[in-house]
């Protein structure tokens, strides 16, 4: 079976040393030392002043939005994974689809203008597959409306853009670290931000809103990350560059072999520096994605829609027209795409899929 993606395992033995130390202190979770070394690595990583390990992505989402005081209506993406959605509705925000660019899958600067209204409060934009958001002009329209930012950058760990990691931009940023993830604590997530008063919130609302044993300075969650987590992470981090590499090893092949076919292969837009987390391939039409997914999934290759459907069709939100997410939502497929998958399955993949297309 040759799925999507499959986790990273750092050797079991490098895992067990952290574990070891978390058995010598007996200190599980609330901020252990082994969170604070991650948070110390990842803020040198991503070159960003404050870091906070969450449990995971969409509870890091939901505390950026209350620590941005985000109410009424937010701007956001049709194309990205659901929880950039529902993490709005969930905290009771309006979510107003501005649509996408064709060319970079990201929310348009155009498209959020238009959807600027006296209720506005900020805007929720992805940086879709790791390729960055307008984010210069989407400074410009924020600041130009007094609007907050914050940036769903689950797949942005590892992208370097105009010089800066993507979690650098915006007021805040969201970056997962879910096993599916090139970089993962298992489960688990980060808010990275450059802005003390921000750090100073959401700093109280992931751990109850205590301010101190006996205090609390205003309401909060649980969103702290554990010991265990963390080990996971300090695991992972040596492998960096050899995931990142080994992965763009595998994309170049299937560039390679899927360029005698009418499939759109996303270019690496300019100065970027891409983590090649995702393969993702349009059709030119839908009836082809499912062919080609059909046929895959026979030689149990299982590709996913990604992202599929368009959030602005989902059944709990105001419906609103997003032509260009709904369209390359109904024709997007992320290939298999991981550190141990085989150059030979990466052949039989793209024999299957020109099998199948010739035959279209």
């Amino acid at each position: 079976m040759i799925n999507v993606t499959m986790s990273f395992l750092p050797p079991l033995a490098e895992y067990t040393k952290y574990l070891e130390s978390i058995w010598e202190r007996c200190h599980l979770t609330n901020h252990g030392p082994l969170v604070f070394e991650l948070e110390e690595r990842l803020k040198e990583y991503f070159g960003v002043k404050h870091v906070f390990l969450m449990t995971n992505g969409t509870v890091a989402l939901q505390i950026a939005i209350r620590a941005a005081d985000l109410k009424g209506e937010v701007i956001t993406t049709p194309f990205s994974y659901v929880a950039t959605t529902s993490s709005l509705v969930w905290e009771r925000c309006k979510p107003v689809f501005a649509d996408i660019d064709e060319t970079t899958f990201c929310i348009s600067p155009a498209e959020i203008r238009k959807n600027i209204t006296s209720e506005t409060t900020g805007i929720l934009a992805t940086h879709v597959y790791g390729y960055p958001c307008p984010v210069d002009e989407i400074e410009k329209i924020a600041a130009e409306y007094n609007l907050k930012v914050i940036y769903d950058a689950a797949h942005g760990f590892g992208c370097r853009y105009q010089g800066k990691s993507l979690a650098s931009y915006g007021d805040i940023s969201m970056v997962s670290f879910h096993a599916t993830k090139l970089f993962h604590t298992i489960e688990g997530g980060a808010l990275f931000t450059n802005k003390d008063d921000l750090a100073h919130k959401i700093s109280h609302m992931r751990n109850f809103g205590h301010n101190g044993p006996e205090d609390f300075w205003e309401v909060g969650i649980n969103g702290k990350s554990s010991e265990f987590q963390a080990a996971m992470g300090l695991a992972v981090f040596p492998y960096l560059d050899n995931i990142i590499s080994s992965r763009k090893e595998r994309s170049d092949q299937y560039r390679e072999e899927l360029k005698s076919t009418s499939i759109r292969i996303p270019n690496v837009p300019a100065g970027l520096e891409f983590n090649y987390g995702y393969f993702p391939v349009f059709f030119s039409k839908e009836s082809d994605l499912l062919a080609v997914k059909t046929a895959l999934n026979a030689y149990q290759v299982y590709p996913r829609r990604y992202f599929y459907p368009s959030l602005n069709t989902v059944n709990y939100v105001e419906p609103q027209s997003c032509p260009v997410s709904e369209e390359l939502s109904s024709r997007a497929l992320c290939l298999p795409l991981y550190p141990d998958l085989k150059p030979a399955e990466v052949k039989m993949i793209c024999r299957i899929i020109r099998e199948t297309m010739d035959r279209l």
